[in-house]
Parts: structure tokens; C-alpha cells; sequence
């Protein structure tokens, strides 16, 4: 027994090393330029995309994927990034597609950079979240995740989780989990909304404005097509499937809380101007 407690234990160990810990892959082997080619340059083993008064920019997946984990270190705009949005996120297609957002806002010198994150199922997003991140993000790169089982979706922050949406479809609430997406990034021109609510515009002057990407990683379930969908959501068990995994461990949890504590600014659950009656899903997680 004390031996199989130990074989366990080490089990788990490595788990928690190599679960989701894909080998980073070069940009070209897992994505390609979507659209603005010219502003979109890969140089070996950084990709940077460039925007400027003419365009921005945006690559995506060559492939569709249900369920897994993405991750991609990414160095954000440097100095005054007002007005500029660059954003991560995985999407399926239609009018009814689900979404999983990172939105990084820009801002003015020396103001923290604001990571918005949303949640879209079945076309219906409006699940808005800010925080300010704790280090600044355009110094050096910083690696990005989002974490898609069957059970929640985890967004997280050099391994760090600063949101959880779960999967609550016994309390009648729709969870996505039945159409297969892409992996996007895209660097684009906001300024009527993303600094300080349009207020502040972006400065030309400054421009281009580059966001750099590196350690391009995908360990998720791809489908042969769309449509096609067995693979992935049959009764196969992946890593992404053990509880152990998709749910958060207690440091994770004690992460969250430090997170949500110290550095959200915003969150829909508690804005009750739009939201005069508390969304559904707001009144069961416990972290949102």
C-alpha cells in the first residue's frame, strides 16, 4: 500500500509537470496570417503583428480544435498603446458561435495594461471581466492560456487562473461544448471604447504599434471537419478530462481569490445597470 500510495503521488507529480505542457511548436506548423500579410511578420522563432493608420492585423489556427489547451507568450504594445486593442481568443463560426476571450486594452504610459476576458455561448457574450495585471506585460513575454473541458473553461496567466466559467447545464444554463474553434490573435484600431471608454484616442504618432508572439502551443483534440465531431466528444478520455485537471486544486483557488481581490476592476456579474436581474450563471459560480 505504501507503495502504491508513493506511484501515485508520483503520478500526480508528473501530471501536474507535463499535463498540457506541449512542446512549442514553430507559428507556420500551427497557424498561418488571416489577414493584413504584410503586417504580419514571422522572424524565426517570433511572430509580430503591426498596426498603423493603413491596417492592423490577425492570424488564426490552421486547424479546428474541441476541447484542450492553448497557450501562446505574447509581448504586448509598448508606451502609449491607447486606443489599440490585441486580442487572443478561440471561436467557432455563424451567428451562434461560442467564444473564449482574451482582449488586452491598450493605455497611456505608465497606467496599467487592462486584460478584458468574455465568454460567448451560442452568439450571446456580455460576460465582461477586467483586471489589471500585476507586471507589466510589455517588458518581456508572458504566456496566455485557456484551458477547455467538458466541465469549465479556465482562462490563466503564466499558469496562474484569473477566471473560471463552469459548465452549469443542470442548472439549465448552455455551456459550449458542442462546435469546434479556432485559435485567433488579432491587433486592431479601438479607440472608441478600449482607454478609458473612448475618451482617450489613439496617438498616430506613436505608430506601428507591434505586439510580439512566441511559444506557440495547442495540446487539444482536432477535428477532422466541423461537422465531425466524434473524435473529440465521444467517451474517449483525454489528460483535460481528470478531475485532477479541469478542476482548480486549492492553491489554484487561493490564486483566484488573490486575483479577483487585488486586481479585478470589473465584472458584469455586479454591474447592475445593465443588469438589473442577476444573470443566471452569476448567481451559482462561485468564481466567475
Amino acid at each position: 500500500m505504501v507503495g502504491m500510495g508513493w506511484f501515485m503521488c508520483m503520478m500526480m507529480i508528473v501530471c501536474v509537470i507535463s499535463c498540457g505542457a506541449a512542446v512549442p511548436a514553430k507559428f507556420e506548423e500551427l497557424y498561418r496570417s488571416s489577414w493584413a500579410m504584410d503586417h504580419c511578420v514571422n522572424d524565426g522563432e517570433v511572430t509580430r503583428l503591426k498596426l498603423d493608420n493603413f491596417s492592423g492585423a490577425g492570424f488564426e489556427s490552421r486547424s479546428k480544435y474541441l476541447f484542450g489547451k492553448v497557450s501562446i507568450q505574447i509581448k504586448l504594445v509598448e508606451g502609449d498603446s491607447a486606443g489599440t486593442v490585441t486580442a487572443f481568443y478561440m471561436s467557432s463560426e455563424g451567428s451562434n458561435h461560442n467564444e473564449f476571450d482574451y482582449e488586452f486594452l491598450g493605455n497611456k504610459t505608465g497606467e496599467p495594461y487592462v486584460v478584458q476576458t468574455n465568454v460567448y455561448v451560442n452568439g450571446v457574450g456580455n460576460r465582461e471581466q477586467r483586471l489589471n495585471l500585476w507586471f507589466d506585460p510589455t517588458t518581456e513575454f508572458h504566456t496566455y492560456s485557456i484551458l477547455w473541458s467538458k466541465r469549465s473553461v479556465v482562462f490563466m496567466v503564466d499558469e496562474t487562473p484569473i477566471r473560471v466559467h463552469k459548465n452549469l447545464e443542470d442548472k439549465g444554463i448552455p455551456f459550449a461544448k458542442d462546435q469546434a474553434m479556432g485559435v485567433y490573435s488579432s491587433i486592431w484600431n479601438a479607440d472608441d471604447w478600449a482607454t478609458q471608454g473612448g475618451l482617450v484616442k489613439t496617438d498616430w504618432s506613436h505608430a506601428p504599434f507591434v505586439a510580439s508572439y512566441k511559444g506557440f502551443q495547442i495540446d487539444a483534440c482536432e477535428v477532422p471537419t466541423t461537422s465531425d465531431l466524434s473524435k473529440c466528444s465521444g467517451d474517449q478520455r483525454f489528460w483535460w478530462d481528470e478531475p485532477t485537471v479541469s478542476e482548480l486544486n486549492l492553491h489554484q483557488n487561493h490564486q483566484l481569490i488573490w486575483v479577483r481581490a487585488n486586481h479585478m476592476i470589473y465584472d458584469y456579474c455586479f454591474d447592475a445597470t445593465r443588469f438589473p436581474v442577476t444573470p443566471l450563471e452569476c448567481q451559482h459560480h462561485r468564481h466567475l
